[in-house]
């Protein structure tokens, strides 16, 4: 029998309960699908105004916690009362939440007064800390997800139409930024860096290179040399897709194995129909 996923650990045992902890879009609702086909047990931690309906109502009231965020206290009670033995983080929560909208009970403010640094990954990061302390694990969150991720190549069927040396320049900016905890993705044209990615999120960056001249252009996404895969997976969806083209925008290089591309058989027919390149780099 084939692995349920090259992402979980190797002692990873499929009886105990694995609570999802879910933020925005449809990348819970994959996870959801994926644990649920596996026959795996199911509970889940939604958060108000960010967690999809749908998912929300997929689950027995008796299966499932709406929190406010911050709510970090009401959060490890809800692994506690599911007798959680594994958690999956998935889905986004509004950037802006973390500091403006926070509802913090007094366990969430204990830890955000004991950080020096605040930002998504100091934050996600002492919430990790907190879950493994109850002895429950929190998994890779590519976990299940294996058939989604970026794929060596052009990934749209055509060759990919940004020069070598125009691709490799694009991958080194994305990486000096990811290595300087700045962003993970940049947008350069012909050796030229039209705009790179920071707080304001992949979307914002992708309008602002809009602005510019964008045949030729070029959008990359990589990942961080020491990337907490349990919080921190770079997503590719339909929505990005979009903002690229509303941006005019037309090829794109994703870190193969590592960028999470949502739903990437319906993400790379619709990006044929629009005509933009996806491209998989090592």
């Amino acid at each position: 029998m084939p692995p349920l996923s090259a992402f979980l650990p190797a002692d990873f045992d499929p009886r105990k309960p694995v609570t999802l902890i879910a933020g925005q879009g449809i990348y819970p609702l994959l996870i959801a699908a994926a644990v649920r086909a596996a026959g795996i047990p199911l509970t889940l931690v939604a958060f108000a105004e960010e967690t999809r309906p749908d998912l929300v109502a997929s689950f027995a009231e008796t299966d499932r916690r709406t929190l406010l965020v911050g709510q970090l206290g009401k959060m490890l009670k809800s692994l506690r009362e599911f007798d959680a033995g594994y958690a999956i983080m998935a889905g986004q929560i509004t950037p802006r939440r973390l500091f403006k909208g926070l509802h913090p009970d007094l366990k969430a403010v204990r830890i955000l007064a004991s950080l020096k640094r605040r930002n998504a990954e100091t934050i996600f990061g002492a919430i990790a800390r907190e879950i493994e302390a109850q002895g429950v694990t929190l998994l890779d969150a590519r976990s299940f997800l294996d058939a989604h991720l970026a794929a060596p190549g052009c990934m749209t069927g055509k060759p990919f139409p940004i020069e070598r040396d125009y691709l490799d320049h694009g991958i080194h900016i994305a990486r000096e930024c990811a290595r300087l905890d700045i962003g993970q993705g940049c947008v350069v044209r012909q050796g030229t860096v039209l705009a790179v990615e920071a707080f304001e999120g992949t979307d914002e960056m992708l309008r602002r290179a809009g602005a510019f001249k964008t045949d030729g252009a070029l959008f990359i996404k990589t990942v961080k040399a020491k990337q907490d895969w349990r919080f921190d997976v770079p997503c590719f969806g339909v929505r990005t897709l979009e903002t690229m083209r509303e941006a005019h925008l037309t090829a794109a290089a994703l870190e193969a194995g590592k960028v999470l591309i949502l739903d990437r058989p319906a993400v790379l027919e619709q990006a044929r129909a629009w005509g933009i390149s996806l491209f998989g780099f090592a």
